[in-house]
């Protein structure tokens, strides 16, 4: 398997798939998944001539499962060891959910030349749990749920948690069991450890400062029926943070829209990214 191992001596897992000269368009999967909840979008682009590739987040899916690092800090560091190996000049970087969070301070970040675009879906990013500044955001008691059922009840709780994230839960939806079963198995590779202590990562930080220093064209595509990440709260306050954005929301699409509406994401990604 292909990986690199970071200074702390943690092995990131990582595919590589397509042209070394073609156009670079690089993947950052949620939680608790793997680069695996990116498949139908690096089967798309490859058949498109695209050089895709896609990382599983320290502790999570095939990367070692470290015992420390579980912030947003760590993985964007990381992030930055996998693309500097690579040398990736110019790529578009996608992030869903957590992931996109991830790239919102990837992108911020980024040395000059190394990203073309940024595309955040169904994302973290301001910020999701609710504070003084953000009073309409999830209370903190809510995660500290997720907290307790991911250390003490893992294998259950993400099997349940299918139902809200694919919209399965609501009425007249087509519930597809393999696909259930792919988020669990994708979940149930990864640390208790690192689920666990990721949820502050991805409910706590706040992305702010990092929406604002984003200057490369920007595309924020949100599920307006999104149960998981709100809209209000995240993707429309994204598109205004970041200059120039442009918003892109879905009435009815679930937040594992990715999955569920492959065929109008892949197309409205495509043209973002031509465009």
């Amino acid at each position: 398997m292909p990986t690199i191992t970071t200074t702390d001596g943690t092995e990131i897992f990582y595919k590589d798939w397509g042209p070394r000269d073609a156009a670079v368009v690089m993947f950052h999967h949620g939680w608790p998944l793997s680069s695996d909840d990116w498949d139908a979008q690096m089967m798309f682009f490859l058949d498109h001539g695209y050089r895709v590739i896609a990382h599983d987040r320290r502790g999570h899916g095939r990367s070692s499962q470290a015992a420390t690092g579980h912030d947003m800090d760590g993985y964007v560091a990381d992030v930055v060891a996998l693309t500097d190996s690579l040398d990736l000049q110019n790529a578009v970087h996608i992030g869903h959910s957590t992931g996109g969070g991830e790239v919102a301070r990837y992108v911020a970040q980024a040395k000059p030349g190394r990203v073309a675009k940024a595309i955040l879906i169904s994302a973290v990013a301001p910020i999701m749990v609710q504070t003084d500044a953000n009073p309409d955001g999830i209370p903190l008691a809510v995660f500290d749920g997720l907290r307790v059922q991911t250390a003490t009840n893992r294998a259950q709780f993400f099997y349940d948690f299918t139902m809200p994230f694919f919209g399965y839960n609501r009425e007249g939806a087509e519930i597809k069991e393999a696909v259930r079963l792919n988020w669990w198995r994708q979940g149930m590779m990864g640390s208790i450890l690192a689920h666990t202590q990721g949820i502050k990562a991805f409910s706590e930080t706040d992305f702010t400062a990092d929406l604002e220093a984003i200057t490369v064209p920007t595309l924020v595509m949100h599920g307006e029926d999104d149960q998981v990440v709100p809209i209000a709260t995240t993707g429309k306050l994204s598109a205004e943070i970041v200059a120039g954005a442009v918003l892109k929301s879905y009435p009815g699409y679930p937040h594992g829209m990715p999955t569920t509406n492959a065929d109008q994401i892949n197309a409205n990604l495509l043209a973002f990214i031509l465009g």
